[in-house]
């Protein structure tokens, strides 16, 4: 018995019992349908919600794929940045998100030139244990539905093709060129860092021209500086010098 099929059994026998036990009590016929129906209705929606959020996973891996393959397609920024958008999103969603994710969201930004996002994601698959599935032994449940739907893929690639042609795409190019995109954008960092220091202008100082002429010497205190005699005695002293010549 397959695990699928031993969940459906688990579940159609707790309803049963919890129709057993509306009998008991003594609900109306009308009242057990209507009560087993409800659940069943929140039963599909709630479902429907956890698939619905695992299938934006896979189109997630498609857009990207997309962006990351067609090099000859000129992609505009605000596309790029919005598959980066829902990338992250997903990472809010998924509390131990596939290291397929982190891939994928590094080479886009490496793509659109932030090359500081791009190392902070491709790090990640590199450096820690973020980048090794085995080392994911206690999964969240979001985690899980999705490796159950890839293994479905895996199983079954007739029923959506060009998902599982996306997924291999991008799992090729992690593992051949995750460390190689690491290091080139690390180095493009340390390269901007270095033009942008070598390229910022130096304040030069120089020293200022004095204007106005100094005019009276440095040395000599204001107290030995007498004012001129007025003009009225200078007169007086070459009249009388000129009188007592003629005389």
């Amino acid at each position: 018995m397959s695990s699928g099929t031993g969940k459906l059994a688990t579940k159609s026998i707790a309803i049963v019992i919890i129709v057993a036990v509306l009998n008991a009590v003594g609900l109306s016929p009308v009242v057990m349908v209507f009560f087993t129906g409800a659940v069943f209705v929140i039963w599909l929606v709630a479902r429907r919600a956890q698939m619905r959020e695992v299938e934006r996973i896979f189109e997630f891996y498609m857009a990207a794929d997309a962006i990351l393959r067609e090099e000859e397609r000129r992609w505009y920024g605000f596309e790029i940045a919005e598959v980066i958008e829902h990338g992250e999103s997903l990472l809010e969603m998924l509390p131990d998100p596939p290291p397929l994710n982190y891939f994928a969201l590094g080479a886009l930004y490496q793509r659109l030139g932030n090359h500081a996002a791009a190392v902070q994601y491709l790090s990640r698959l590199t450096e820690g244990e973020h980048g090794d599935e085995t080392h994911r032994v206690a999964p969240s449940s979001q985690l899980r539905r999705y490796v159950t739907m890839l293994r479905r893929l895996e199983q079954h690639p007739a029923t959506e093709p060009q998902t599982l042609s996306a997924i291999r795409n991008l799992e090729r190019a992690r593992q051949r060129s995750a460390e190689k995109m690491l290091v080139e954008s690390r180095s493009l960092i340390e390269t901007t860092a270095v033009t942008t220091v070598a390229e910022t202008p130096a304040h030069e100082t120089k020293p200022t021209r004095e204007t106005k002429e100094e005019m009276f010497s440095t040395s000599a205190p204001l107290s030995s500086i007498s004012a001129p005699p007025p003009i009225t005695a200078v007169l007086r002293d070459i009249y009388q010098d000129e009188t007592g010549a003629s005389n």
